[in-house]
């Protein structure tokens, strides 16, 4: 694959991660709970997914191969994907303007479109399995 798809590598991931789960139940950062059960959804999307906390946030990759993360912040929350910027977006939900990322912003309150950022998240563990194939 060219230099532009190079996959991202945390080969610290583990199936299960204590920073990670305590990353969630931290006092004073409700929004997290809002990205839970996507972070969930990710972890479970297969066998070979694995977790940990990177910069700060929980980050699941397949096998080593990082392909998503969630984080929150001051005022929304956010559900990322790292090649983003190649997944099929139909309800147009993604937003970001670098080569690769992308990211879905959820808010207290606010309707989330939860079939499609499920779709989403399953389309981003299915698409990591092919790259990490043709980087090894």
């Amino acid at each position: 694959m060219p230099a532009a798809n190079a996959l991202f590598r945390l080969p610290s991931a583990t199936r299960r991660d204590p920073e990670v789960d305590a990353w969630f139940v931290a006092p004073d950062h409700e929004l997290r709970l809002i990205v839970q059960p996507w972070f969930e959804a990710m972890q479970g999307s297969g066998p070979d997914v694995r977790i940990l906390l990177h910069d700060g946030c929980p980050t699941a990759c397949v096998d080593d191969a990082a392909f998503g993360y969630v984080n929150a912040y001051g005022a929304h929350a956010a559900v990322g994907f790292f090649h983003g910027a190649e997944l099929d977006d139909p309800a147009g939900l993604l937003e970001g303007s670098g080569k690769r990322m992308r990211h879905v912003k959820l808010r207290w309150g606010a309707p989330v479109n939860e079939a499609a950022l499920g779709a989403l998240i399953a389309q981003a563990y299915r698409d990591m399995r092919p790259r990490l194939d043709a980087e090894n």
